[in-house]
């Protein structure tokens, strides 16, 4: 290498703020296998390289109790290996221990409120053929499972590790959701691509949202040195019920849409929407239209 490039490296390299002493390129990839494994975990029969001994066997014949259950338990173990590790760069060794056990132990919950979000996905396309097909080739499900999982230990108050885990998603999707958001049961995000939701959304049960959706904040509260304040309520509250269609933008922490509600696609909202309402451009109906008169 010429000496004059090679002494331009060392002066920059001299220059540079000292490294971290945190391993976060380990940590990075810590919290993607440790996402990995419990996908694994939750979805034996679905996921991880071992499925492929099952491939051509009549009836999965080999996929047998005793063999998803030890499946299951090695990816448990390796999951939390890796979650361990990453916690440890943002936490003291007993609280990371402490907080992967914890999420091991709320993971058969998590199972639970997917096994509705499967459901929900299944019911409301009419494209997908089966439940199966859900798990093995939605994009929205592999987001809404991050998101649920990383959901549980931002409510342990974990930080840093559950926001990497939805950014993780959001790359590998196209889908953004907080893991501080809320989420009620029966969640499907049809098609996905561009959909946001924000750090104080909350999200009731039996929800539908279509791509490029945005549930955001309307402005940011300033303190008085013009920083903004955190922590406060800034994006919307959707009710039960509710169908949200291409485009649509719903802003502020004030802004609520009621149980039953439509909006439609490329809206823009800022005010509350009453239960049972059908939004349109400019235009806000009486009453939900019948499944018979067609979509939004």
């Amino acid at each position: 290498m010429n000496s004059e490039i090679e002494n331009a490296i060392i002066s920059t390299v001299n220059s540079l703020s000292p490294e971290s002493k945190a391993d976060y390129v380990g940590m990075k990839v810590a919290v993607r296998k440790s996402l990995e494994y419990l996908e694994i975990a939750m979805f034996p029969e679905f996921t991880g390289k071992e499925m492929s001994t099952c491939i051509g066997c009549e009836n999965n014949a080999c996929c047998s109790k005793s063999e998803l259950r030890e499946r299951r338990m090695s990816a448990f173990s390796k999951a939390a290996v890796q979650l361990n590790n990453a916690l440890r760069c943002v936490m003291d060794s007993h609280e990371a221990e402490s907080a992967t056990a914890e999420l091991i132990r709320r993971i058969p919950g998590v199972r639970h409120v997917l096994e509705t979000d499967i459901e929900a996905a299944y019911e409301g396309d009419p494209a997908a053929r089966s439940t199966d097909e859900i798990i093995l080739a939605y994009p929205a499900f592999k987001a809404i499972s991050i998101f649920r999982i990383a959901h549980e230990l931002y409510l342990m108050k974990v930080p840093t590790v559950p926001r990497m885990m939805t950014e993780y998603a959001h790359e590998l999707t196209g889908i953004d959701i907080n893991p501080g958001a809320t989420v009620g049961t029966h969640f499907f995000i049809d098609h996905g691509t561009g959909v946001v939701i924000g750090e104080t959304t909350t999200i009731g049960e039996h929800v539908k949202i279509y791509q490029n959706v945005t549930l955001g904040a309307k402005s940011f509260a300033a303190a008085e040195d013009g920083t903004l304040v955190k922590g406060i309520k800034r994006h919307p509250d959707i009710g039960n019920n509710v169908v949200i269609y291409a485009g649509a933008t719903i802003l502020g922490g004030n802004t609520r849409i009621g149980d039953n509600a439509v909006i439609g696609g490329n809206v823009w909202v800022t005010h509350s929407v009453p239960a049972g309402r059908v939004v349109t451009q400019g235009v806000v109906s009486s009453r939900r239209p019948a499944e018979s008169e067609g979509e939004v």
